[in-house]
């Protein structure tokens, strides 16, 4: 891959789940880092990366890509030998598309409407149905491996080990033995405690500025 590979990035942001996937995909990236505090997300040269002002996003040559479910799809299918994206064709490749999208369809709303308590709609007409049947189904999910495609660690198990991780942490969620399972073997491997590492130097950095 010759072209440049930026991310847009804040500490302690949702750019820390992909700071962590470009770790464990071993890619090769240039971080523009971001002060939020400072207002630097909502500066206008940001605002033409992605006029919502939110990170993560990244740039790969001429191609921009912001939402981080798309930028976790992109960059692991752009990384194929890290083999954390099943290939078209693998039986895990649906599976693989129905958590990565469940995250931002279902759980995170439904997190952030019990968090704020907002009162949903109808559970026949909410778009993730109701929270209790969300989260049953996750947790079924969760309890058959040690990780969300059984076996297979992917890119899935960054996105919902890096948020679970910080939900926790917030008390946002139910403290159950298989999430906090899950979040330690996540939190254990060495790409996971490589970015953590990086993101507490950047983050000690900006505190100093």
């Amino acid at each position: 891959m010759n072209q440049q590979l930026t991310l847009y990035y804040c500490p302690h942001s949702r750019a820390t789940g992909v700071l962590t996937l470009l770790e464990e995909l071993h890619a090769p990236y240039e971080l523009h880092v971001l002060n939020m505090k400072k207002g630097e997300t909502r500066a206008s040269e940001y605002l033409a990366i992605n006029p919502m002002g939110k990170v993560p996003a990244i740039r790969h040559g001429d191609a921009v890509v912001t939402e981080q479910v798309a930028i976790y799809l992109y960059l692991a299918d752009l990384f194929p030998e890290a083999k954390l994206a099943p290939a078209l064709g693998d039986p895990l490749r649906g599976p693989y598309l129905r958590w990565m999208a469940f995250y931002g369809s279902c759980f995170e709303p439904a997190i952030v409407d019990q968090w704020m308590k907002n009162k949903p709609a109808d559970k026949t007409a909410c778009h993730y149905g109701d929270f209790d049947t969300m989260f049953s189904t996750l947790v079924e999910q969760l309890s058959k491996g040690p990780y969300l495609l059984g076996e297979q660690f992917s890119a899935l198990d960054v996105l919902w080990g890096t948020a679970f991780g910080w939900m926790l942490m917030f008390g946002i969620i139910p403290k159950l033995p298989i999430i906090e399972q899950y979040v330690e073997r996540f939190n254990s491997r060495p790409a996971t405690v490589a970015a953590h590492e990086k993101e507490n130097a950047l983050a000690a950095e900006q505190a100093a500025a």
